[in-house]
């Protein structure tokens, strides 16, 4: 018994980032077409704790430069905006489940409304992430819908996405 319970675990993590793989191909081909000319994107999570989740980002990001800034706690987050600054990402990709940017944080709701200033949009794969302020969100979150926040979008500079359903 105790031997299948490592097998299974395996099982359920592959799984787990396979679904993370189809949500990030979602949204990045969501975000090609909707914002076409971007070419940069950036994500803010804690690295080691959201390995499978960056690994089915950059995977699909195929063509992307992809900026990843390690932070630890949301008292990071003032760091982070300043390295985003600096790097001027096209646009920034909240993982979902990161514990401390992720979907529903604080620290989320932080980096949206810092970025929009700046004219740099954020994506997201769930519901919540565009109730947030993504201003544009797709995956299995959402439904397979196609979600946006316009009025984010409208701050960020961006296009609302055509065929979205506006939150």
């Amino acid at each position: 018994m105790s031997k299948s319970r490592p097998a299974l675990l395996a099982l359920v993590m592959l799984s787990a980032s396979l679904l993370s793989a189809g949500d990030y191909e979602a949204l990045l081909g969501a975000m090609r077409k909707a914002w076409p000319g971007r070419s940069s994107v950036a994500v803010v999570c804690d690295a080691n704790a959201s390995r499978a989740a960056l690994n089915a980002l950059t995977a699909a990001a195929s063509g992307m430069r992809v900026l990843v800034v390690d932070v630890k706690g949301p008292q990071d987050m003032g760091k982070a905006i300043g390295t985003l600054s600096g790097h001027k990402p096209d646009a920034v990709v909240l993982l979902e489940g990161d514990h401390v940017a992720g979907d529903g944080s604080s620290a989320a709701s932080f980096l949206i409304q810092r970025m929009a200033a700046q004219k740099v949009p954020t994506a997201a794969t769930t519901e919540a992430g565009a109730k947030q302020g993504a201003a544009l969100a797709i995956g299995s979150g959402t439904g397979g819908k196609l979600l946006c926040n316009a009025k984010v979008a409208a701050v960020a500079g961006v296009p609302v996405p055509a065929g979205a359903t506006s939150l």
